[in-house]
């Protein structure tokens, strides 16, 4: 999409996929290994460029919320295998905003529902 063009704008998006990612190391360290909200604290004050008013929020958060990282991480890898197989199943005839309605037009939904869609889309766009 260029939407980052200069090494700030790069270094910004590395920014955020560290904090993405290290959601999901305190998402299973609060949930699953028994990590201390102060453990969590210092993980992220130390992995990620957020303020720490910023972390105290988020943490309580996960905390109050189990599985929110892992579950965003497995919908945005379902999302991106999906636009992968739409990409090479249509080729030429593959639309970005005809893909992205698909997805986004019902709202929220499992994942199996959205393969579903996903997958009646790729059909009805090869025979257009």
């Amino acid at each position: 999409m260029g939407i980052y063009n200069s090494l700030y704008e790069k270094f910004g998006k590395l920014t955020y996929e560290m904090w993405r990612t290290c959601r999901l190391v305190v998402d299973t360290g609060i949930h699953a290994k028994g990590s201390s909200r102060d453990q969590v604290v210092h993980f992220m004050s130390v992995n990620t460029a957020l303020s720490l008013h910023e972390i105290n929020t988020k943490t309580d958060r996960y905390i109050s919320w189990p599985g929110q990282a892992l579950s965003y991480k497995i919908g945005e890898l379902k999302i991106r295998a999906l636009r992968q197989k739409s990409e090479e199943s249509l080729g030429a005839k593959f639309d970005i905003r005809d893909f992205h309605e698909v997805i986004l037009a019902q709202g929220t939904i499992t994942l199996p529902i959205m393969e579903f869609r996903v997958k009646a889309y790729i059909d009805a766009q090869r025979f257009n």
